[in-house]
C-alpha cells in the first residue's frame, strides 16, 4: 500500500537549481501561509508514507528546518491531529439532506451519498484513514462515532418512516440495523479502496454507480427491517 515516493532521502538526481527554486518560493512567508503550507505538505506526506513518515523528511520536502516545523506544531502528534482535522471535516448540510422529507427518500440518499463520495473518495482521505486504522489506535473512533449518530441512525429512521415501519426503540439502532446501513456505506467507501489502495480501475461515472447502489439498498432494506421487527416481537413473546 505504501507509495515510496518522497518517503526517503533527497533523490540524487535533484538539481541544485531546483533546490534553490524551492528555497526562493518558501522563504519569508507569513506565519499563516507557512502553517498552511506545512499542513498541506503533511497531508500529502502522511497519505504517501503513512504515519511512520518522519518530520525530518517532511521538513526536507518543505525546505525548512525541523525546529521551524516544531515552532508551528510542538510535536508530531499535534501535526497529525491537525492533518486529521483538516482532511476529515464534516459538512453539516449532509444531515439536512438526509432528513428533508419534502424530497423522496431515494433522491435524498442519492444526493447525500453523491456529495459524501465527492469528499471521501480522494487519495488523501482514503489512505490516511486506512493508515490511521492500522497504526493509530482510536484516532478514527470520533469520526466513526459521528457517522453512526449523524448518518446511520437517521438513515434507518427515514427508511422506517418512508415505509410505515415502527421507529427504532430508543435513540439508537440494533446490530442488524447497523449492519444493514454499513452494507451501503462500505460499498461506497470500497470504491476508494480499490482506486487508492489496490490501484484498480474504477468507473468514471461515480454518480451513476452510487445511484445504482442506493436503489439496490432501498429495494431490500424495508424487508430486512420488517424482519428485524418480527424477530424482536418474537423474542418479546418468548420472554
Amino acid at each position: 500500500m505504501q507509495d515510496s515516493k518522497n518517503c526517503g532521502e533527497k533523490k540524487s538526481g535533484e538539481s541544485a537549481d531546483s533546490a534553490d527554486l524551492v528555497k526562493l518560493t518558501t522563504r519569508r512567508l507569513s506565519p499563516e501561509v507557512r502553517e498552511k503550507q506545512i499542513v498541506q505538505k503533511a497531508i500529502e506526506h502522511f497519505a504517501t508514507c503513512g504515519f511512520s513518515g518522519s518530520t525530518r523528511e517532511l521538513a526536507r520536502q518543505l525546505d525548512v528546518t525541523q525546529p521551524l516545523l516544531y515552532r508551528y506544531f510542538p510535536s508530531k502528534e499535534a501535526l497529525i491531529d491537525r492533518v486529521y482535522d483538516e482532511v476529515y471535516r464534516w459538512d453539516s448540510s449532509w444531515e439536512t439532506m438526509i432528513k428533508d422529507r419534502s424530497q423522496p427518500l431515494q433522491s435524498r440518499l442519492v444526493h447525500f451519498y453523491t456529495s459524501y463520495a465527492g469528499v471521501i473518495l480522494r487519495r488523501e482521505w482514503i489512505r490516511i484513514f486506512v493508515f490511521a486504522g492500522l497504526t493509530r489506535a482510536g484516532i478514527n473512533d470520533r469520526y466513526l462515532s459521528r457517522l453512526r449518530e449523524r448518518v446511520f441512525i437517521p438513515v434507518i429512521a427515514e427508511i422506517r418512516h418512508a415505509h410505515g415501519l415502527a421507529p427504532s426503540s430508543g435513540e439508537t439502532i440494533n446490530e442488524k440495523e447497523l449492519e444493514l446501513i454499513w452494507s451501503l456505506h462500505a460499498s461506497i467507501f470500497y470504491i476508494g479502496m480499490r482506486k487508492w489502495i489496490y490501484d484498480l480501475p474504477v468507473t468514471e461515472d461515480i454518480d451513476a454507480l452510487i445511484e445504482q447502489m442506493v436503489d439496490a439498498f432501498l429495494n431490500g432494506s424495508p424487508h430486512v427491517l420488517q424482519q428485524v421487527d418480527n424477530d424482536l416481537d418474537e423474542k418479546s413473546r418468548l420472554n
